[in-house]
């Protein structure tokens, strides 16, 4: 019966991670992004639009320019935008989404935990708690 319920239960965080949309899944990203200290800049010249239709969407691309390298993440799907950032602002993007990923497996692992756990000694769950 437990195996069950864990199974139902990681299926359950599963499927609601895969509910999100594209546009919602990119905008969390572009929030790391400017949070991590990448600079937003629009595409709202000819110029810029014709340089913009040349990257990859949705990835990150390097660029070097007079010996710094800078990363460049263009959306054609949320904001039409480019965000820019150094080696400083890519490293603690990363750094950021290792923290975000590790968190989002302990959180898992601990919903997992909880309903194998048993409630007996408690009362049980959910008439044995008296408040």
């Amino acid at each position: 019966m437990n195996k069950i319920r864990v199974t139902l239960l990681i299926l359950g965080t599963l499927t609601a991670a895969a509910c999100q949309t594209p546009q919602q899944k990119i905008g969390q990203k572009e929030d790391m992004l400017a949070a991590a200290g990448f600079k937003f800049v629009p595409v709202n010249t000819p110029a810029r639009q014709a340089a913009f239709k040349q990257l990859p969407p949705n990835r990150f691309a390097r660029e070097t320019r007079d010996g710094r390298t800078f990363y460049v993440y263009p959306d054609p799907t949320v904001c039409g935008c480019l965000y820019v950032g150094d080696q400083k602002a890519y490293g603690t993007y990363n750094f950021d989404v290792l923290q975000k990923n590790l968190a989002d497996e302990q959180a898992m692992a601990a919903s997992a935990m909880m309903a194998t756990w048993d409630w007996g000694p408690w009362g049980g769950y959910p008439t044995g708690w008296y408040y």
